[in-house]
């Protein structure tokens, strides 16, 4: 997958949110935690919207564009 949620995890880090609030204030559901940090999936655009309003960012703060290795090879 080309699109990382690192920056996401170090904003939630940053401003206070650990797994347990995150889960209290069901900002992310925890499915869609595990699948970011597996990288096996993304955020659908409703909760993107809570959370570049809830942390105050837009979606290029959250996430990033990182080419696969064979996608570089091309």
């Amino acid at each position: 997958m080309a699109i990382v949620y690192d920056k996401l995890f170090a904003m939630l880090k940053d401003k206070g949110y650990t797994t347990y609030k995150i889960r209290k204030t069901r900002l992310i559901s925890e499915g869609t935690m595990t699948n970011l940090r597996n990288s096996k999936g993304g955020l659908d655009p409703k909760t993107l919207n809570r959370l570049c309003r809830v942390l105050e960012c837009q979606p290029g703060d959250l996430m990033e564009y990182v080419p696969d290795k064979e996608e570089e090879s091309q």
